[in-house]
């Protein structure tokens, strides 16, 4: 019997395109069969490999079209809530978010959506962690568990090593996805890795 193919998943818990994509993700692999590997990775270090601008130095213009109108019609797209202000926690440290996804294992995307629409949708704070606490019992995990495996030295090892394979794969935004080895970058993509999950482009 064939393997089942898989989708690896690179982001980030507070990325607003992975957020527009995640339910589509799920609604691909669940009809291909595919199983979706959950890559967390350090927005930052993987923005700064690239040579990627921060937001400071983006235009105005850029900044409004792409953070703006652009998330604002996917929102319409995907039939999905979405802030309309850039959300007031942003900028806070991945860590605990991340590895809380990376410790959920097999319930990484119940948990991932969760936590995405809540910052996006709630202006949640994801480095709380009373407010992951909250996330993970609403998606049924142990949610003390889950937070003591997300700060472990292990899962924290695995983000690490996520961000420095997101680098070493020339990922440069959240969200790519892989699909044996071909790169798609942005949820606009995921109707091309439905394809590809089917009948790979040619190189």
């Amino acid at each position: 019997m064939q393997a089942p193919k898989t989708i690896e998943y690179f982001y980030s818990a507070h990325s607003a395109f992975a957020y527009l994509g995640a339910w589509e993700l799920e609604r691909i692999a669940t009809k291909a069969g595919a199983q979706v590997v959950h890559r967390p990775f350090d927005f930052a270090p993987v923005m700064a490999a690239a040579g990627g601008k921060g937001i400071s130095a983006r235009s105005k213009a850029h900044i409004r079209y792409f953070f703006g109108r652009e998330i604002k019609r996917w929102a319409q797209v995907r039939d999905l809530p979405m802030l309309r202000h850039r959300p007031t926690f942003h900028d806070n440290p991945l860590t605990l978010a991340n590895g809380a996804i990376i410790a959920a294992g097999a319930d990484a995307g119940p948990l991932s959506r969760a936590i995405l629409q809540a910052h996006w949708r709630d202006d949640a704070d994801f480095a709380d962690a009373s407010v992951l606490h909250d996330l993970a019992q609403g998606v049924g995990l142990d949610a003390t568990a889950l937070l003591e495996a997300a700060a472990s030295d292990a899962v924290q090892t695995q983000h690490r090593a996520n961000t420095d394979e997101a680098i070493a794969r020339s990922v440069f935004g959240s969200p790519t996805y892989f699909v044996d080895d071909d790169m798609f970058y942005g949820q606009d993509r995921l109707f091309m890795v439905e394809q590809a999950l089917h009948t790979p482009f040619d190189p």
